[in-house]
């Protein structure tokens, strides 16, 4: 979720196009590590990379990475192009491979347009989503939900501005998203290479809560500067979110008011995309880190003055809630990002280009916290990112470029989870 790395797909997409000229991050990741085939808001939201991320977060995103109004929307809309839906669901044996054993059943549940960071509701009957539909007359991410089996589709947020980075309330009532629409109503300018590639902080974010009819109920969030990459504790206490307040891209945490404010990670580099352990004890993210490099974070200081990121890679963290007992899970030098806790809690799932030389195929993996042994999910040729598992550990939902109509679009899909 930077966009999210929590913004994002679309910008993961492209990243796995532009390759060659540097790796991104969440989200959004709907945060910019989504090669460029999202990662956000997310959105953001993908990941680019160099990675081609977070989106996305996005997701760096939640780069990254995988559009909000401040007036309250009472009477949300289905999507915008439900035509653009094929009147025949493809067979769910065409849309894997024969490797995926951990998945079966899959099945397609968005088609069309860019579609990623779908997270369930706490009882697993619902998903929230990021979105840029084929028709939408603003073509940036905006909020829809949907039932688990991919009807009921409806627009939350406000239609204006950007958005990224949605998370059910635990009470499954309300949700929470970032968006610029009170600051900025339009959609972003495109990208600007004149810095290479590099995922750009919209200064408008704030995080919202809004109940499920699209009625923004409060503001989370009120500093100057990026607020974005929310999630909420299962435990229903506290949300984790990334915040440029301080100076720097950092993990914070909050009450669910917004009030209670604690910064939980201090090293400099892009920290974002976080998300809670089953227990609520953990939390594990996606991080740059500069040690022994000044002249990178010198560069990277440099673009985050101007308000942007460009992630060279990306590594998996854990740590206690209240940021202490920190643990690098990932050194692969690579772009991973997206990452989720497995319902044992032992494990996380991620997403990584870190079996592709070229760095522009992303897929699944499973990485063991205690003994680092690690297991590849997914096999398809394209973009697989932002997993996340249904609270009974029965489902896994991500999105992925998989079976797709036009180059480059991502879908959401689900799947039973065959451990």
């Amino acid at each position: 979720m930077v966009t999210g790395l929590g913004t994002t797909v679309a910008k993961l997409n492209e990243l796995s196009y532009t390759l060659a000229i540097h790796i991104a991050s969440d989200r959004t990741f709907w945060g910019s590590l989504m090669i460029s085939s999202y990662l956000s808001p997310y959105r953001a939201r993908r990941l680019t990379v160099t990675f081609g991320l977070f989106c996305l977060i996005s997701l760096v995103a939640c780069t990254e990475n995988k559009q909000n109004n401040t007036a309250q929307q009472s009477n949300p809309q289905p999507l915008s192009n439900p035509a653009s839906e094929p009147a025949t669901e493809p067979e769910p044996q065409s849309l894997g491979d024969n490797r995926e054993t951990h998945l079966a059943n899959i099945k397609q549940l968005t088609f069309g347009g860019q579609n990623a960071e779908a997270y369930f509701s706490y009882d697993d009957s619902k998903l929230v989503f990021q979105a840029t539909t084929r028709d939408a007359a603003k073509q940036c991410d905006q909020i829809y939900s949907m039932n688990s089996d991919g009807s009921d589709k409806k627009l939350l947020s406000t239609g204006d501005g950007v958005t990224t980075c949605s998370f059910f309330y635990p009470d499954d009532k309300y949700i929470l998203y970032a968006s610029t629409h009170e600051g900025k109503k339009d959609c972003p300018p495109p990208a600007n290479f004149s810095e290479g590639y590099t995922w750009r902080l919209e200064k408008e974010y704030d995080i919202y809560k809004s109940d499920l009819d699209g009625n923004i109920v409060a503001k989370l969030t009120n500093e100057p500067g990026y607020d974005a990459e929310a999630v909420i504790s299962p435990t229903g206490d506290k949300i984790v979110f990334t915040s440029v307040r301080s100076g720097d891209l950092e993990l914070w945490t909050m009450d669910l008011d917004g009030s209670n404010l604690n910064q939980i990670t201090d090293t400099p580099g892009y920290d974002g995309g976080a998300f809670f352990s089953p227990n609520g004890k953990k939390i594990v993210w996606r991080a740059s880190r500069f040690e022994n490099d000044a002249e990178g974070l010198a560069e990277y200081q440099r673009l985050l003055n101007k308000g942007l990121i460009r992630p060279s890679s990306l590594d998996l963290y854990i740590m206690d809630v209240d940021g202490s007992n920190k643990q690098q899970i990932t050194d692969f030098g690579k772009a991973s990002f997206g990452p989720y806790f497995h319902p044992s809690g032992e494990k996380i799932i991620f997403s990584s280009n870190l079996d592709d030389p070229k760095g522009q195929e992303f897929d699944l993996y499973l990485v063991d916290i205690n003994t680092k042994e690690l297991e590849r999910v997914t096999y398809t040729g394209d973009f697989d990112g932002f997993p996340m598992f249904s609270r009974d550990g029965k489902k896994l939902v991500w999105g992925s470029n998989r079976h797709n109509e036009k180059p480059r679009e991502t879908n959401v899909f689900i799947a039973d989870w065959v451990e």
